[in-house]
């Protein structure tokens, strides 16, 4: 029998120097992927579970934000944002030591613009997805998925790199009063969804395809009325005539809880896009989230990858 392997990277969820996973750090500034073979999928969700569990939010993102520049990181060079379980990953890395910029690059392009890593920094493991195609006996193509990890470092890791202005970001002075924000305002607008703002509880109704929101004088911050906003309008993304998501989850079941997830990490993709801080975690799921990711190494990734697909259809309208 003759076989051909063919390799080719993946669309979906790279670009160049672009798909990141951070949470594991390399010990060397050069370093572009692990000697010793990694389970990526247990490490990343592993350091997951840790997060959660010492009381820290993966998806929160740790940049300040003026509500002119996005928080979803960024590749310097490319300028192409990430994606999926890459956005939170690079966060919680960010997080972690204490970054205020979004923008991140592999060694090689550092090097390549004149630029050089400082000696003795860290770098984050980055992942991208990769397809082995294999000839079957019977000359069809069976593509096979393979995740594959390179290392990125923070643009702050780096010496040489020109900086501007408008890497520092002011930010917003307090207010008392629900300031309505433009952006996410218009991103509402944009939607077509049917959203009424009625009542103490905010949920979206499969049934009749309309979201009921609490009014916003309610909410003691006008990012938190966002927030709560764009987590239901994601669970509205997911309706059988648009992103069609397995919804029929009863409450407390574990396939209401991922479809929760995934309404969690897409709000949270979404207010880093606009912008914008309000709080997006619902700690009632934490438990049930915590069982699935040990249960399931891939839990995250798919949670990940449904929701930045939510995030994408949401600001594509």
């Amino acid at each position: 029998m003759t076989m051909n392997l063919h390799t080719r990277t993946s669309t979906s969820d790279t670009a160049a120097a672009t798909s990141v996973s951070s949470l594991v750090r390399s010990g060397s500034s050069k370093t572009k992927c692990s000697a010793t073979k990694t389970d990526i999928y247990q490490t990343v969700t592993d350091n997951i579970i840790k997060a959660l569990e010492s009381g820290v939010k993966p998806w929160s993102c740790p940049w300040k934000r003026n509500g002119l520049v996005s928080g979803i990181p960024s590749n310097y060079t490319t300028h192409e944002t990430y994606s999926g379980i890459n956005i939170m990953l690079l966060w919680c890395s960010a997080a972690e030591q204490g970054f205020q910029d979004s923008r991140w690059m592999t060694y090689n392009q550092a090097k390549s613009t004149g630029a050089q890593v400082r000696k003795g920094e860290h770098g984050t493991m980055a992942i991208f997805y990769k397809t082995l195609e294999k000839e079957r006996e019977d000359g069809e193509i069976e593509l096979i998925p393979m995740l594959k990890h390179f290392i990125v470092f923070n643009v702050e890791q780096i010496d040489g790199l020109p900086r501007s202005g408008s890497d520092t970001q002011p930010v917003q002075p307090a207010d008392e009063t629900f300031n309505p924000l433009p952006q996410a305002e218009a991103l509402f607008n944009c939607s077509g969804a049917k959203i009424t703002e009625r009542g103490q509880q905010a949920f979206f109704r499969p049934a009749t395809d309309e979201i009921y929101l609490p009014e916003r004088h309610l909410f003691s911050k006008a990012e938190d009325f966002y927030a709560t906003g764009l987590h239901e309008l994601v669970h509205w993304s997911g309706y059988k005539t648009r992103l069609n998501r397995d919804m029929k989850g009863r409450f407390g079941s574990e396939e209401y809880a991922f479809e929760e997830l995934i309404a969690e990490l897409g709000s949270a993709f979404l207010m880093a896009d606009l912008g914008l801080s309000g709080d997006v975690q619902h700690e009632s799921y934490i438990a049930s989230w915590l069982k699935n990711l040990r249960d399931d190494k891939r839990y995250i990734f798919q949670a990940a990858s449904a929701a930045s697909k939510a995030h994408r259809y949401l600001v594509a309208l």
